[in-house]
């Protein structure tokens, strides 16, 4: 059973009924066709629904609780997947998740926020929000990776970095910075996914990358709609006009020149068909990979820092 989000109530009733005439054990001819009927009514509303999505929806999407984790996406797309934990210095967040295994026959590090699957796993990954030891824990892996010369991918879905005080007295800002600066000038490949919500320097420090993928219905922004509506204007009624103001979808960064690619979803969003939407990030992530691979390291870093340089760019006028 999926949850439903609030825009998608019209949706619910339609297919509890399509899947009470299908368990039906009825013989009369008129069920085949009120199925058929009321399937091409879903159809159309689904339609209706998702193809005209406002930002603030697309918002709920991308939090949607059974939208795909880095650990789905490691199961699909991976093989011989090795697990590291740790940062040497305080312990193990399970907030992040890395290790080294094999996508394509290409050996690589992969490192992801991870938010749970159930509410007593959610409690024990913080709900996806990283300690400093957890961003020190993905900078040991990507020091790593560049050691054995192996391209890193980044699954990026977080609300943001913990704000706790424990974590501000072990040095979260420091620990998000080292990150921005050593993937800046790390000589491998780097190929950051966002594939749900990308909130504030918690997603940025596992997003200076030479290739920026956005599944479709996912989120990046430096701030939540919340957050933001709470500064401007101290009024949370104006939380869907802040997500419109913010332009953090995937369409509209890719517009902006911040995104490089956009995965589409299937409609109603990639926890309706997580094979599926793996499929399409493994299409993806190859052909960014392949492109990479073969660039020469001061190429590769050259690139990295224009495009980010590019992003600071403020137009006049």
């Amino acid at each position: 059973m999926r949850d439903f989000l609030e825009f998608e109530k019209p949706l619910k009733d339609l297919e509890e009924r399509i899947e009470k005439l299908l368990k039906s054990s009825s013989e009369k001819q008129s069920v085949p066709r009120l199925i058929r009927l009321l399937q091409t009514r879903l159809a159309r509303q689904e339609q209706a629904i998702f193809g005209n999505l406002t930002p603030w929806q697309r918002t709920q999407i991308a939090r949607h609780p059974q939208r795909p984790s880095v650990l789905h996406y490691l199961e699909h797309l991976c093989r011989d997947f090795v697990e590291l934990h740790g940062d040497r210095t305080f312990g193990d967040d399970k907030a992040i998740v890395g290790g080294f295994a094999t996508f394509r026959d290409r050996s690589i590090c992969v490192i992801g926020h991870e938010k749970g699957c159930n509410v007593k796993d959610r409690v024990a990954r913080n709900f996806g929000m990283p300690n400093p030891e957890g961003y020190r824990k993905a900078l040991r892996l990507m020091r790593l990776a560049e050691k054995f010369k192996r391209p890193i991918v980044t699954f990026i879905n977080t609300p943001g970095a913990y704000p706790g005080v424990g974590a501000e007295e072990r040095g979260q800002a420091r620990a998000i910075a080292n990150n921005l600066f050593v993937m800046s000038r790390l000589t491998v490949p780097i190929v950051a996914v966002i594939t749900g919500e990308g909130g504030s320097g918690g997603a940025l420090a596992l997003g200076v990358a030479d290739r920026i993928v956005m599944l479709e219905h996912s989120i990046y922004s430096v701030i939540s709609p919340e957050g933001c509506a709470a500064i401007l204007w101290a009024d949370a009624a104006k939380t869907q006009d802040a997500a419109a103001a913010l332009k953090m979808t995937g369409a509209e960064l890719q517009k902006a020149g911040l995104a490089d690619d956009v995965i589409p979803e299937p409609p109603g969003g990639a926890h309706r068909d997580v094979t599926g939407t793996c499929h399409a990030v493994a299409h993806a992530l190859h052909a960014h990979l392949t492109e990479l691979t073969g660039m020469p390291v001061n190429a590769l870093r050259e690139d990295r820092d224009k495009k980010f340089r590019r992003m600071a760019a403020l137009a006049e006028g």
